[in-house]
C-alpha cells in the first residue's frame, strides 16, 4: 500500500482499519496464541536451515531491494514539500502583482518608482517563479522514483518468493521421507489427520514466514526509519508533538486486537462445537432417523449457534467502539498538528508550509508502516511454531528405521521363529502390557494357529514378527538370529500377510497385486489370482484386471478385497505366511475354496494363522492358546481338547452355537451385486453432476427477506455508514483549506482561519466516533442473527430429507457440514457488514466526485484517466494474495492424495516394505507445484512492481497539469490539492467497493445452493401431521411383491417380488448372501426408502400412507455396527426415546435387560462415563449392549436385529445373544444373521437370493425340505 504520499496515508489507515483482512489476521493471532501456549517455537533464523548459498544470495539481494523500496515514499515527501513551497510562493507573488503599482525585477518585487517593496515585517517578497518549469522538474522526479520502485519491488518479491519455493520443496521432501521411515509405534501416537494437516497447513505456514512477507516487512521497517528521519530533519519540534499522540492510537489498536482475538476464539470454539454436532449427526443419520432424534439434534445444534452468535455480536460492538475511537484520535491529532505547525510557520518561522507537510506526513507514514509491519510478525510467529513440530519430526531418529541398509541378510532361510522371555507394550499405552512369553517356538514349514479371546495378544505377536514393534525385553529370533540384527526390508520381504480388513490402494486390481512384488509379469499375477480363487470374479468385471478398486478398495466387497489381498501376499512367494483372520469376511463356499488355496500355498512355508472360526484351524500342525497376553497352552487339536483349557472352552462354546456363517455370495454370477458401500457401484451414477453443478445465483431480495426481522438495525447501520463515507471527502476539503491559508498575506486572518479549520477537525472527530460505533454494532447484530437463522434452517432441512438423499456422494457428511459452515457465512457476505461497506464506499465516491468536479473539472478528468490503473493495481494485489493461495492448494492436491493414502495405510505399506515407492510417487507429484511456484514468482513480482509504481506516475501527470492550470487559467493552487485528494480518496473507496464484488457474487451462489436445499421436497415426508396414525399398534408386517433399486444404482435390482409376512409377536429371520436384499427389506420397513413397486403393509396400512415419526416410534433397531453419540452412556440409552424425558430408573432397567448394568457399575463414572467419538472408548460387545438397551428403552412393538452379533467373538456374543433373547419377548422381531444359533428358534426363516424369498418355514421344516437352507447348514458343518 505504501506509495501514496501525504494525505492519502490517512486513507491507508482507513483501508487498513476497515478492511476485513486484518480481522482474519486477528483470528490467526488468536489461534496461534492458543497453539503457542501448547508448543514452543524454533528460532526465526532456524527456519532457513534448508537454504543453500544460492538461496542466501537471492534473499540478501532481495532484502537490499526492499530496503531501497522502503526509502522511496519518504524521498517523495521531500519532493512534495518543495512542491508545496513553490505553489505558496507563486500564489503570494500573484497576489502582490495584482497591484498595478508593483512589478517584478531580478526575482524581487519593486514599486514602479524603483524602490524595493517590503512587507509589514520588513521583508522583501521573492518573485519570478516559473511554475510550469518547476512542475515539469517535479514530474521528472516523480517518474524517476516510480521507475526505481518498479525495478526494486519486482526483484524484492521475485528473489524472496523463489528462494522460499526452493526451500519449501526441500522441507516437504525431507519431512515426508522422514515420516515414512518412522516405526509403527510412532504412528500409534500421532493421528493420521494431524500428520496430513502438518504436511499441508504447517508447511504452508513456514512458507509464509520465509517468503514475500519478509521482504514486505523489511520494506515497511525501512519506510518507518526513513519517515522519521525526514520528520526529524525537517522539524524536530512538530515531530515530537505528533509522536507524543501516537501511543493513543497504538494502545487502542493493541487492545482491540486482543479483545477481538479473544472473542473470535470463543466464537470459533462455539462454531466448532456446532460443526462437530452436525458432523456427528449427519454421519449417523440412519440412527438419528430410526430413533426420531431430528428435533433434538436441531435444538442441540442451535444451542451452540446461540453461543457463537452472542460472541459475534460482542465482537462487532467492540470493533465499532474501537474503530470510532481510532478515527476520533486521528482527527484530533490532525487538529493538534496543524494548529501547532501553523504556529511554527507563522510565528517563529521555523518551518515553511512545505516542510510542515513533510514533517507531519513523514511521521504519519512512519507510524503507519510500523503498524502494517505487525501482521508480518504474526506470519513469522506462526511459521516458527509450525516449524517446531515439522523440524522436530525431521530431527527424530526412528527406533526401527525401515530405510536402513544395515543388518544381515541370511543366505538360506528355514523359517524357525522363537520368542525368548518377550515382554511388549504399545507406545501409545505404555502402562498396559500386551504380551509376554517365557518361551514360544514356531517351527519351520509348520502351520501354527493362534486362538484366544479378543485382546489376548494374538495380533501383537504377529506384529512383533513383522518388526512393527520391538519387544521391551527379550528377543524374537528367526533361524536363531535376533530379528533386530537382520536387515528390515529384507526381513519383511520374506513375509506375506493377509489381514482381517485388508487394505487396497486406490488403483487397479493388477497394480494392487503388483505391490506384493515389483516387476512381476501379468502371467504371475494371473497365476496368483487363480491360487487365491479371485481369477473368476475379476474376469467377470467389465475392465477385468484394470478395474479400479476405489478409495480404500471401497468398490469391492469384503470377500473380493480379501482374495485380492491373498493374491498380493502369494505373489511374493513368501517364506513366512501370516494369516490374521484371513477368511473371516468370506462366505462358506468361497471360504472353502480360499481355505483350500491357503492349504496349498502353506506347504513348505512357516504359516501362522489367527482365526475366530475354529473350523479354519483344526488341521493346523500346532495350536497355541492365548489368554491375557500370554501363550498358555500349545498342542494339536486333539491334545488341547483333552487338556480342557482355553481352546476347549472356545470349541465347546462354538459347538453349542452350531457355528454357521451364511455365505456372503451364493454364486459368482452375483458378484457384481456385491458392492459393499451402498452408495455407488461401477456402472452407477452416470447421470451425476459434478459438485460444481451450475446453480443460478439467488435474487438478493430473497436473501434480504431472511434478514427482514432486523431491518431497524440495518437502517441504523446504513445511516452510520453514510456518515462514515462522507468523512474522507470532508477531510480533503479541510486539508487543502489549511494549505490555502498559508498564502493569505494578512497574518491575523491566517491565524483565525487555521483555528477555525482545526475546530472543524475536532467536530468531525466526535461525529465519526458515533457513526463508526453505530455501523459496527448494527451490522454485527443483523449479520449474526441471519447466519444463525440460516444455519439452523439448513440443518433442519438436511434432517428432513429422506435417507436416499444422503446416499448421493455429493451429500456426504463432510460435504454437508462444510456447506452448513461456509454457505451460511458466505450468505452473510451479501448482507450484514457488507451493506455497510457498500453504503460507505458509495457516499465516499459520490461526495468526492462532486467536490472534485465542482472545483476543477479539467484536472478531475486528467486524474480520472489514472483511476482504472490505480483500481487495477488494487485488484492485482488482492488477486495475488487469494489467487495464489488457491492455485497452491489445487497443485498440492495430487501430492496430498498420495500422502494421505500412504499415512492412512501405513501398516500395510510397512508390511509390504513399499515405503520408498510412496516416497518416490510423492516427490514426483511435488514437481508440478514447484515449477508453478517458480513461474509465479515472476508474475507476482511484476504485479507488485506495477501496483507500487502506478501512483507515482499519476502524481507526475496530475501535478504537472495542475501547474499549467494554475499559471494559465489562474486556478487557485489549493484547489489543485483539493481535487487530487478528493479523486484519490474516491479511488481507494472504489477499490474497496470492487473488492467486495467477489464476496457478493459468492454470497449469491452460496445462497442459491442454500435455497435449493431449503426448497427441496423430500420424497418421504418427515412431518408429524402427514400420514395415518392409529391407537392399538400390533406389529403385523407384510411385504407384498416389493421391487426396489437404490436411487444411486438404478441399474441393479435389489428386491425382486419380495413376498413375506410376520404376525404380531413372531420372529422372522432373513438369511442369504450379502447383496440379496436382507438389510434393504428392513430399511423399507423403517421407511428409509419406499418400494418402487408392490407394498409394505403395517397392521394392514400401506407403509407409504403411514405417518413416518409415528411408525419409527414403534420400531427399535440394533445394527451390526451400532452408532453411539459422543456423550455419556446414560444419554446414549436415553436416545431411544426422544419425544419425552427418560428417568434414570428406566435407563437402569433397560441396561439390566441388556446385560449391561453390571459392566457399567464397574466404571469409575458409572452411567456418566463418556463413550468417546462413535463409542471409541468401548469394545464392540459393550457398544452392542448399549445399542440394545437403547432399543429396549423405546419399548418398541417391532424389534429389528441386523446382524447384531456378527462382529463379536464367541464370549461377547454369548452375553449379547442372551440380551437379545430377553429383548425379543412379546415383540414382533425381524432378525438378519450369519450365525445359525441366532436363527434356529425363529418362527419363520426366509431364505433370500437375488432379492426374493426362495423358501420359508421353521428350522425343522426347512431342514426336512433339504433345499437351499439345508445346504447352507450342512456346508457350515461344526467341529466335533
Amino acid at each position: 500500500m505504501g506509495k501514496f504520499p501525504t494525505i492519502y496515508y490517512v486513507m491507508f489507515f482507513v483501508v487498513f482499519i476497515e478492511n476485513s483482512q486484518w480481522l482474519t489476521f486477528i483470528h490467526m493471532c488468536y489461534r496461534e496464541k492458543k497453539k503457542k501456549e501448547k508448543r514452543q517455537s524454533v528460532g526465526y533464523f532456524q527456519l532457513y536451515r534448508f537454504a543453500t548459498w544460492k538461496d542466501t544470495v537471492m534473499m540478501v539481494v532481495g532484502g537490499l531491494c526492499a530496503l531501497v523500496h522502503g526509502a522511496a515514499s519518504p524521498l517523495m515527501l521531500l519532493v512534495y514539500g518543495m512542491m508545496t513551497d513553490t505553489f505558496v510562493a507563486y500564489e503570494l507573488e500573484v497576489q502582490e502583482l495584482r497591484d498595478p503599482n508593483k512589478e517584478c525585477n531580478n526575482n524581487s518585487i519593486y514599486w514602479i518608482n524603483g524602490s524595493i517593496f517590503e512587507t509589514a515585517e520588513n521583508e522583501t517578497v521573492y518573485c519570478g517563479v516559473d511554475i510550469e518549469a518547476q512542475m515539469t522538474m517535479f514530474a521528472y522526479y516523480y517518474i524517476g522514483i516510480g521507475l526505481g520502485v518498479l525495478i526494486v519491488s519486482y526483484f524484492q518479491i521475485f528473489f524472496w518468493v523463489s528462494a522460499a519455493a526452493r526451500q519449501i520443496q526441500r522441507i516437504r521432501k525431507t519431512y515426508f521421507r522422514k515420516i515414512m521411515r518412522m516405526e509403527i509405534g510412532w504412528f500409534d501416537c500421532n493421528s493420521v489427520g494431524e500428520l496430513n494437516t502438518r504436511i499441508s497447513d504447517d508447511i504452508n505456514k513456514i512458507n509464509n514466514a520465509i517468503a514475500d512477507q519478509v521482504s514486505i516487512f523489511i520494506e515497511r521497517i525501512s519506510t518507518f526509519v526513513f519517515g522519521f528521519m525526514v520528520g526529524f530533519i525537517g522539524g524536530w519540534k512538530l515531530t515530537l508533538v505528533v509522536v507524543a499522540v501516537s501511543p493513543l492510537i497504538g494502545i487502542a489498536a493493541g487492545l482491540m486486537a486482543t479483545a477481538v482475538a479473544r472473542l473470535t476464539g470463543r466464537e470459533l470454539k462455539a462454531y466448532a462445537k456446532a460443526g462437530a454436532v452436525a458432523d456427528e449427526v449427519l454421519s449417523s443419520i440412519r440412527t438419528v432417523a430410526a430413533f426420531g432424534g431430528e428435533n433434538k439434534e436441531a435444538e442441540r445444534y442451535d444451542g451452540n449457534l446461540a453461543e457463537a452468535q452472542t460472541w459475534g455480536v460482542k465482537k462487532g460492538t467492540i470493533i465499532g467502539v474501537f474503530q470510532g475511537y481510532l478515527w476520533c484520535i486521528i482527527f484530533f491529532c490532525f487538529a493538534l498538528a496543524f494548529w501547532y505547525g501553523s504556529k511554527l510557520v507563522i510565528d517563529t518561522k521555523e518551518l515553511s508550509p512545505g516542510s510542515l507537510i513533510q514533517v507531519f506526513f513523514g511521521v504519519l507514514m512512519a507510524a503507519m508502516n510500523l503498524g502494517q509491519a505487525s501482521p508480518c510478525l504474526e506470519a513469522f510467529a506462526s511459521g516458527r511454531a509450525a516449524a517446531k513440530t515439522i523440524f522436530g519430526t525431521i530431527d527424530r531418529e526412528p527406533e526401527i528405521d525401515c530405510f536402513s541398509e544395515e543388518g544381515h541378510k541370511l543366505d538360506k532361510v528355514k523359517g524357525d521363529i522363537e520368542f525368548h522371555n518377550v515382554t511388549s507394550f504399545y507406545p501409545s499405552r505404555p502402562d498396559v502390557k500386551v504380551s509376554f512369553f517365557n518361551y514360544m517356538q514356531i517351527k519351520a514349514g509348520e502351520t501354527t494357529a493362534f486362538v484366544g479371546p479378543s485382546g489376548s495378544g494374538k495380533s501383537t505377536t504377529i506384529q512383533l514378527i513383522q518388526r512393527f514393534y520391538d519387544p521391551m525385553e527379550g528377543t524374537v529370533t528367526l533361524d536363531g538370529h535376533d530379528i533386530r540384527t537382520l536387515n528390515i526390508q529384507w526381513l519383511r520381504s520374506l513375509i506375506g500377510i493377509v489381514e482381517q480388513e485388508p487394505v487396497l490402494f486406490a488403483t487397479t486390481i493388477a497394480e494392487n497385486i503388483r505391490f506384493g512384488l515389483p516387476g512381476v509379469t501379468m502371467e504371475d499375477i494371473i497365476q496368483a489370482t487363480k491360487e487365491a480363487n479371485a481369477y473368476n470374479f475379476i474376469m467377470d468385471l467389465p475392465q477385468k484386471f484394470d478395474t479400479l478398486v476405489g478409495e480404500g478398495g471401497g468398490q469391492m466387497s469384503g470377500g473380493q478385497k480379501q482374495r485380492i489381498a491373498i493374491a498380493r501376499a502369494l505373489i511374493r512367494n513368501p517364506r513366512i505366511l501370516l494369516l490374521d483372520m484371513a477368511t473371516s469376511a468370506l462366505d462358506n463356499e468361497s471360504e472353502a475354496v480360499v481355505q483350500e488355496a491357503l492349504d496349498k500355498v502353506r506347504t513348505g512355508r512357516t504359516t501362522i494363522s489367527i482365526a475366530h472360526r475354529l473350523s479354519t484351524i483344526r488341521n493346523a500342525d500346532v495350536i497355541i492358546g492365548f489368554e491375557h497376553g500370554q501363550a498358555v497352552e500349545k498342542g494339536t487339536h486333539s491334545e488341547l481338547i483333552e487338556r480342557r483349557g482355553v481352546y476347549f472352552t472356545l470349541v465347546t462354546l462354538q459347538n453349542q452355537d452350531f457355528f454357521l456363517f451364511l455365505p456372503d455370495v451364493i454364486s459368482e454370477g452375483q458378484e457384481d451385486l456385491e458392492i459393499k458401500s451402498r452408495s455407488s457401484s461401477f456402472g452407477s451414477c452416470k447421470h451425476e453432476v459434478g459438485p460444481d453443478e451450475h446453480v443460478e445465483p439467488a435474487p438478493v431480495a430473497r436473501i434480504l427477506k431472511y434478514n427482514q426481522p432486523e431491518w431497524p438495525y440495518m437502517l441504523l447501520g446504513s445511516l452510520g455508514a453514510a456518515v462514515n463515507g462522507s468523512v474522507n471527502p470532508i477531510y480533503a476539503i479541510l486539508f487543502s483549506q489549511i494549505l490555502g491559508t498559508f498564502a493569505i498575506p494578512d497574518l491575523n486572518e491566517q491565524r483565525e482561519q487555521i483555528n477555525g479549520i482545526c475546530l472543524l477537525f475536532c467536530i468531525v472527530a466526535v461525529a465519526s466516533f458515533f457513526s463508526q460505533f453505530l455501523q459496527g454494532f448494527a451490522f454485527a447484530k443483523s449479520g449474526e442473527l441471519l447466519t444463525r437463522r440460516l444455519r439452523k434452517l439448513g440443518f433442519q432441512a438436511m434432517l428432513r430429507q429422506e435417507i436416499g438423499w444422503f446416499d448421493d456422494p455429493r451429500n456426504s457428511p463432510g460435504a454437508l457440514t462444510t456447506r452448513l459452515a461456509t454457505d451460511a457465512s458466505m450468505v452473510q457476505g451479501a448482507t450484514g457488514s457488507q451493506i455497510g461497506m457498500i453504503v460507505n464506499s458509495l457516499t465516499n465516491i459520490g461526495a468526492s466526485f462532486i467536490i472534485a468536479l465542482y472545483f476543477s473539472w479539467k484536472l478531475t478528468l486528467v486524474i480520472m484517466c489514472f483511476l482504472p490503473l490505480i483500481g487495477l493495481s488494487g485488484v492485482f494485489q488482492a488477486k495475488m494474495l487469494t489467487g495464489f493461495e488457491n492455485q497452491d492448494k489445487k497443485a498440492m492436491e495430487a501430492a496430498g492424495q498420495v500422502s494421505s493414502e500412504a499415512l492412512a495405510n501405513i501398516r500395510t505399506i510397512a508390511g509390504l516394505a513399499k515405503e520408498s515407492s510412496f516416497v518416490e510417487s510423492y516427490e514426483q507429484k511435488l514437481e508440478l507445484p514447484y515449477i508453478s511456484a517458480k513461474k509465479r514468482a515472476h508474475i507476482y513480482g511484476l504485479y507488485f512492481g506495477f501496483s507500487q509504481c502506478v501512483i507515482f506516475m499519476a502524481y507526475a501527470a496530475s501535478f504537472r497539469y495542475g501547474g499549467y492550470l494554475v499559471s494559465s487559467e489562474g486556478l487557485q493552487y489549493m484547489f489543485v490539492f483539493r481535487v487530487i485528494s478528493a479523486v484519490v480518496i474516491s479511488g481507494t473507496a472504489l477499490g474497496r467497493a470492487s473488492s467486495f464484488t467477489p464476496d457478493y457474487a459468492k454470497a449469491k451462489t452460496a445462497a442459491a445452493q442454500f435455497f435449493k436445499l431449503l426448497d427441496r421436497v423430500p420424497k418421504i415426508s418427515m412431518s408429524d401431521t402427514d400420514g395415518e396414525k392409529w391407537d392399538k399398534f400390533r406389529g403385523e408386517i407384510k411385504f407384498i411383491n416389493c421391487k426396489f433399486t437404490y436411487p444411486t444404482r438404478p441399474d441393479i435390482q435389489v428386491l425382486n417380488d419380495l413376498f413375506v409376512s410376520v404376525k404380531p409377536g413372531q420372529t422372522l429371520a432373513f438369511v442369504g448372501s450379502s447383496g440379496c436384499g436382507k438389510s434393504t427389506s428392513v430399511q423399507l420397513l423403517e421407511r428409509f426408502y419406499d418400494p418402487d413397486e408392490g407394498r409394505v403393509l403395517i397392521d394392514g396400512h400401506p407403509s407409504h400412507r403411514v405417518n413416518v415419526p409415528f411408525l419409527r416410534s414403534q420400531i427399535g433397531i440394533v445394527s451390526q455396527e451400532p452408532v453411539l453419540f459422543d456423550c455419556s452412556i446414560a444419554e446414549n440409552i436415553q436416545y431411544g426415546v426422544n419425544t419425552c424425558s427418560v428417568s434414570m430408573e428406566e435407563i437402569v432397567e433397560a441396561a439390566k435387560k441388556a446385560y449391561l448394568h453390571d459392566f457399567v457399575m464397574t466404571l469409575p463414572n458409572k452411567y456418566e462415563t463418556q463413550v468417546g467419538a462413535q463409542g471409541s472408548q468401548l469394545s464392540r460387545g459393550q457398544k452392542q449392549r448399549i445399542a440394545i438397551a437403547r432399543a429396549i428403552v423405546r419399548n418398541p412393538k417391532i424389534l429389528l436385529l441386523d446382524e447384531a452379533t456378527s462382529a463379536l467373538d464367541t464370549e461377547s456374543e454369548k452375553t449379547v445373544q442372551s440380551a437379545l433373547d430377553e429383548a425379543r419377548k412379546g415383540r414382533t422381531c425381524i432378525v438378519i444373521a450369519h450365525r445359525l444359533s441366532t436363527i434356529q428358534s425363529a418362527d419363520i426363516i426366509a431364505v433370500m437370493s437375488n432379492g426374493t424369498v426362495i423358501e420359508q418355514g421353521t428350522h425343522d421344516e426347512l431342514m426336512a425340505k433339504r433345499g437351499a437352507y439345508y445346504k447352507l447348514v450342512t456346508r457350515g458343518a461344526p467341529i466335533s
